[in-house]
């Protein structure tokens, strides 16, 4: 009987993250935002991937470091609210002028694991527009409410980044 509970009781502990893990691939959490930016989509990848001048400008990725090129591991500082949390993503697309997009996780892959992306439009006439992003899949995607809610910090980096390319030389 005791050989039984216990064998139930494994299996529930494998099945039920599988089952989450699971409906997160099939309905991922998802956030989106975007700006129209007053200059050339080579000026905004300028200052999306200048990671060094992030503190001056950035009220979300507060500090980067790394290379904004396909495999490279970066070290990332964010700020929500005050409290400071650092991550190390891994650069998935690096297309100078179009996207940037790397994948972070939350201790082993399929816990909580954020793919996020920035997508660059060219609008013509020395406009572009800014597409940045999230998708969230993962196990405790489905048990973490409101701490994936940051859409908020990516308008606030949306604007400041606008800022910042429209005043570049």
């Amino acid at each position: 009987m005791l050989k039984k509970i216990l064998l139930i009781a494994v299996a529930l502990l494998v099945a039920v993250p599988a089952g989450l893990y699971a409906w997160t691939l099939a309905a991922p959490h998802k956030i989106r935002t975007e700006i129209e930016i007053n200059a050339s989509p080579e000026r905004v990848w300028q200052v999306l991937t200048d990671f060094g001048s992030y503190p001056q400008w950035n009220p979300f990725i507060v500090s980067a470091e790394g290379q904004a090129r396909v495999g490279a591991v970066l070290t990332n500082q964010l700020s929500d609210q005050g409290e400071i949390t650092t991550f190390s993503p891994t650069v998935l697309a690096a297309t100078p002028g179009r996207e940037l997009r790397w994948i972070g996780r939350f201790g082993v892959p399929g816990i909580v694991d954020g793919e996020h992306y920035f997508r660059i439009e060219d609008l013509g006439a020395g406009r572009s527009r800014l597409t940045q992003g999230e998708t969230f899949t993962g196990a405790l995607v489905p048990l973490a409410g409101g701490a994936l809610e940051v859409a908020d910090n990516f308008a606030a980096m949306n604007t400041a980044l606008k800022a910042r390319a429209e005043k570049m030389p």
